[in-house]
C-alpha cells in the first residue's frame, strides 16, 4: 500500500511544529513537505522543505502535489503591524493555498481556525477567522476539516504576552471550565495538531467543524 503525502504550512508554528512530529513519526507517511520563508535547520528522511513566496505561491504550485494539506498559518495584529497585513496571513494565505491545493488534486484539506469564528462578527478576528473556513470550504475537496481551538498554549518561539496573559488566568480559574463551560478550557497546541493528524488518517468525506472540546476528545482518545 502506497504511504501517504503531506504539505504543511506554518510548520513553524505551535501547531504546525507539533503537526510536523506528527508526520514524520507516523508510518502512514512516507512524504512530508514543508512550506518556509526560509529553510531550517531540522533533517529527516521523509522531511522536505520547500523555500516559497507567500505571496506568489503559484511559483512553487507543484509542492501541493499532495494526499493531504495541513493549514497551520496564522499571526497576530500585532506581530502583523495591521489589520491589512493580518488579513493577508489569516485569510489570503490560506485561500490561495487551498486553490492551488484543489488544483493539484488534493483530497484532504485541514486548517486551523478559532473558537468564536463568525464572518458575520463584528470582532475582527473572529470575522477573519469565520471568512476562511466560508472560501476554503467553497474547493471541491473529498474532505474539509476545520478546527477550533480555544486559547491556545505550549512553548511558541514567538512570546505572544496576550496569550500568556490569558494562559495563567485560565489556570487560576481551572475550577470554572466544567460542564457546559469545558469547551472553553485553554488546549495545548500539540493536542491539536493530534487531534488534525489523527482525523486526517480517517478518510472520511465531507466537511466537518471541530469545536475545542471535541479536539480534545479526538487527542486523548488517540
Amino acid at each position: 500500500m502506497a504511504k501517504r503525502s503531506a504539505l504543511i504550512l506554518g510548520s513553524t508554528g505551535l501547531i504546525g511544529g507539533h503537526c510536523l512530529d506528527y508526520l514524520l513519526e507516523d508510518d502512514s507517511y512516507g512524504t512530508v513537505i514543508v512550506a518556509v520563508r526560509k529553510e531550517t535547520k531540522r533533517k529527516h528522511k521523509k522531511l522536505k522543505q520547500v523555500v516559497v513566496d507567500f505571496e506568489n505561491l503559484e511559483k512553487r504550485k507543484e509542492v501541493f502535489k499532495v494526499n493531504d494539506v495541513f493549514c497551520c498559518l496564522g499571526t497576530t495584529i500585532r506581530k502583523a503591524g495591521s489589520q491589512e497585513q493580518f488579513r493577508k496571513v489569516d485569510l489570503e494565505y490560506p485561500v490561495r493555498a487551498a486553490e492551488l491545493s484543489a488544483k493539484n488534486g488534493v483530497k484532504q484539506f485541514s486548517i486551523v481556525s478559532a473558537m468564536g469564528a463568525d464572518r458575520k462578527s463584528m470582532i475582527f478576528y473572529n470575522r477573519i477567522k469565520g471568512e476562511v473556513e466560508s472560501e476554503i470550504q467553497k474547493f471541491p475537496f473529498s474532505s474539509v476539516m476545520i478546527f477550533r481551538p480555544s486559547l491556545l498554549t505550549g512553548e511558541r518561539e514567538e512570546v505572544r504576552s496576550g496569550e500568556k496573559l490569558g494562559e495563567t488566568i485560565s489556570n487560576v480559574l481551572s475550577f470554572a471550565f466544567i460542564g457546559p463551560f469545558a469547551t472553553y478550557r485553554p488546549i495545548e497546541g500539540k493536542a491539536v495538531a493530534h487531534a488534525m493528524v489523527l482525523e486526517s488518517k480517517k478518510n472520511v468525506p465531507g466537511k466537518r467543524i471541530y469545536e475545542s472540546g471535541e479536539i480534545r476528545k479526538i487527542s486523548e482518545a488517540g
